[in-house]
């Protein structure tokens, strides 16, 4: 498995995950819990893709955006879209900035 989604399911088993504004307004519309979300995290296999972000509002180096495709406990597939982020103690978190259903 590998070491970066490793991370990112170590980082959502310790509740050290947030969800952006639009990721929550994508579960509301899908009518998706958080735990929803959790379980496909912590369920994966593979990180479906990983892309470089493009948005405007980074200044310095672009960060990696981790896109990763799979079923909750219940067989529900949710796409799911996030970046590793430390915070000042040095604490990963894993910030979603997409969550909804796999279309």
């Amino acid at each position: 498995m590998d070491s970066i989604l490793i991370r990112i399911k170590r980082a959502v088993f310790a509740g050290r995950y947030r969800f952006t504004t639009k990721a929550l307004e994508e579960m509301d519309k899908d009518g998706l819990s958080k735990q929803d979300v959790a379980e496909a995290i912590v369920g994966a296999v593979s990180i479906t893709k990983i892309i470089r972000s493009t948005s405007v509002f980074r200044k310095d180096r672009r960060e990696m955006l981790y896109i990763i495709v799979s079923p909750t406990l219940s067989g529900l597939l949710l796409y799911t879209k996030g970046k590793l982020e430390k915070d000042v103690r040095d604490y990963v978190f894993y910030i979603l900035i997409s969550s909804k259903r796999a279309r």
